[in-house]
């Protein structure tokens, strides 16, 4: 007897929820995926150096050319609200524990194992890692809207989810759209240190303290320096003030527990063995070791004390020039404020 499409869905979602991951929805394909703003983006340089967003667009606009005969995309999320540590300093939440996209790609595997076991079919699944522009398709797929930030926002859980995608030849039913409910609110757009929203529903990436402190790999322009604030890695501003967090709930996955970090000025001694180990199965991993200095010595430029001046003195004088301009930057700050 054939399986309805309707049945399948509601059989996925269930297998999707055992496995940890917090909704289920699907698009089919093509997607409107708003090509020309995506164009006009990459081609104003708003990417930055994020020079991949260049690469593969055919694809990345066209899921159905990911497979041949696709038919549906299948979108999952997975919580990773939690509560920020007591710290003086700041590191987005989705880093404060391990990487999310080795452990999620072994789920969505297993889903995929399933989808084919049972249903046949063809499977390809993403975890941020190929050509999948994966927040408007999960809008298609009725999992949420994108918010005036960019961000995808679920009306239960907020702001808070990590996205999976799996592009299938199986036909299975659409989800319905979430209604854009932003409405007149422009808290994300009003928060953002650095007014890197440049209007709703756009962002310019090259002044957002999120690229600036992870996907940017030279000296941190003066002119945002101060604005980074004592955010060590990554920025939460526009998503922590979202009113549909008011819902969020702390996220269940162990493997998102914050690592036990020590004081900056400790780390700035660090080499880079203990960098690697310390961060081992991280996201801040891929930082490497002269980025996360210079970080660092951003952060103590704002927030620093008289205790952390040796540490940055020891820097200064040290053979990266990057780093050294940073620690540089740093004592003069500190020292202006004593």
């Amino acid at each position: 007897m054939e399986i309805s499409g309707t049945v399948m869905k509601a059989d996925l979602a269930s297998r999707a929820e055992a496995l940890g991951f917090a909704a289920l929805g699907v698009s089919r394909v093509p997607v409107d995926l708003r090509q020309d703003y995506y164009r006009e983006w990459i081609a104003a340089g708003q990417h930055g150096n994020m020079n991949w967003m260049e690469r593969n667009n055919e694809r990345r606009l066209q899921p159905e050319a990911l497979i041949p005969e696709a038919r549906s995309v299948v979108m999952v999320s997975l919580n990773y609200y939690q509560p920020d540590p007591e710290r003086d300093f700041r590191i987005a939440k989705y880093a404060l524990g391990d990487d999310y996209h080795n452990f999620m790609l072994k789920r969505l595997k297993q889903l995929c194992r399933i989808m084919r076991e049972e249903y046949g079919g063809v499977q390809r699944p993403y975890v941020d890692t190929g050509p999948v522009l994966e927040k408007p398709i999960a809008a298609a797929a009725g999992l949420g809207w994108q918010g005036k930030s960019t961000i995808l926002i679920e009306p239960k859980r907020g702001t808070w989810s990590f996205l999976g995608t799996i592009v299938t030849t199986l036909d299975l039913p659409e989800g319905e759209a979430v209604k854009d409910r932003c409405g007149s609110c422009t808290r994300c757009i009003d928060v953002c240190p650095t007014q890197a929203i440049t209007a709703p529903y756009q962002l310019d990436a090259r002044r957002c303290i999120a690229y600036l402190t992870i996907e940017h790999d030279g000296p941190i322009p003066l002119e945002f320096r101060e604005a980074v604030g004592d955010r060590l890695f990554g920025c939460d501003e526009c998503l922590d003030v979202c009113p549909w967090n008011r819902w969020a709930v702390a996220t269940q996955e162990a493997r998102f527990t914050p690592r036990d970090l020590p004081l900056m000025r400790e780390m700035l001694a660090w080499e880079e063995a203990e960098f690697t180990e310390r961060f081992r199965g991280s996201p801040m991993r891929r930082l490497k070791l002269q980025r996360f200095k210079r970080n660092i010595c951003v952060v103590l430029g704002n927030v620093g004390r008289a205790e952390d001046v040796p540490a940055l003195e020891r820097l200064a004088q040290g053979e990266d020039a990057m780093v050294a301009e940073h620690a540089g930057w740093a004592l003069e700050r500190i020292r202006r404020r004593r």
